[in-house]
C-alpha cells in the first residue's frame, strides 16, 4: 500500500512539473525545491499563470499534501512494528535493512525457515544471475528477476545505500566490499553483497 502512494506521489509530481514546464517553470531535480516553492507560485502573479491553471495547480498540490500524510503515516506504523518485532529488530543489524525492509521480509517469509542459506533466499528473490548451459558450457548472465518485485527492489536500494554509506576500512563487510569493487561493476556489487551476506537468517 505504502509503494502504491509513493508511486502515486510521484506521478503527481511529475504532472506539477510538466505543467509548470510548459510556462517556462523549472526546478531541480528532486521533490524538496518544488515542494518548498508551491506555496509561492500558487500565489504570485508574476508567474502569470492562468487561473484556470493555478485551479488545475492547487488541485495537484493538495493531492501531493495528501498522499504525503498517508505515507507518513504508514511510515510511523512500520516503524513501530520494526521496534517491537523480535525479527526485525535483528534483521535491522544488517547494513541496508531499516524498518521498510525488515518489516517486507517477516510479512513475506516469516522466520526464514524455508532457507537453508543467504543465497537460496537471493535465489527466491531473482538476485542470482540467470544460467544457459548448452554442452556442457555454463553461461552466467543478468539477474533473474523472479520472485517478489517488492522486496527485490528494496533490498537493492538498501544495498545501494549499504554499500555508499558503510565505513570501507573499520569494518569487515567494508573491506570486502572495496575488493569487490576493484574487479565487479557497481550493480554486480550490489547484487552480490544480497546474496553473500546474511541479508536474511534462518533464526530471524
Amino acid at each position: 500500500m505504502r509503494d502504491r502512494l509513493v508511486a502515486r506521489r510521484t506521478s503527481v509530481i511529475n504532472q506539477i512539473r510538466a505543467f509548470l514546464l510548459e510556462r517556462g517553470i523549472s526546478f531541480r531535480k528532486g521533490p524538496a525545491s518544488l515542494r518548498r516553492q508551491m506555496p509561492e507560485i500558487l500565489e504570485n502573479a508574476d508567474e502569470k499563470l492562468s487561473p484556470g491553471m493555478r485551479r488545475l495547480l492547487d488541485f495537484l498540490w493538495q493531492e501531493w499534501k495528501g498522499l504525503q500524510a498517508q505515507i507518513e503515516s504508514l511510515n510511523t506504523d512500520l516503524e513501530q512494528i520494526a521496534s517491537s518485532d523480535p525479527s526485525c529488530v535483528r534483521l535491522q543489524q544488517i547494513p541496508g535493512v531499516g524498518p521498510l525492509v525488515s518489516t517486507a521480509v517477516v510479512s513475506a517469509i516469516g522466520n526464514g525457515a524455508a532457507f537453508k542459506r543467504g543465497r537460496e533466499f537471493a535465489a527466491w528473490l531473482g538476485l542470482v544471475p540467470r544460467q544457459w548451459s548448452t554442452g556442457g558450457k555454463t553461461k552466467l548472465l543478468g539477474i533473474s528477476k523472479r520472485g517478489n518485485p517488492y522486496l527485490r527492489k528494496m533490498f537493492i536500494h538498501g544495498a545501494r545505500a549499504a554499500v555508499l554509506r558503510v565505513k570501507r576500512e573499520s569494518s569487515t563487510l567494508g573491506k570486502w566490499m572495496s575488493g569487490l569493487e576493484t574487479r565487479a561493476a557497481r550493480n554486480s556489487e550490489v547484487c552480490r553483497r544480497i546474496g553473500d551476506e546474511n541479508t536474511v537468517k534462518r533464526r530471524a
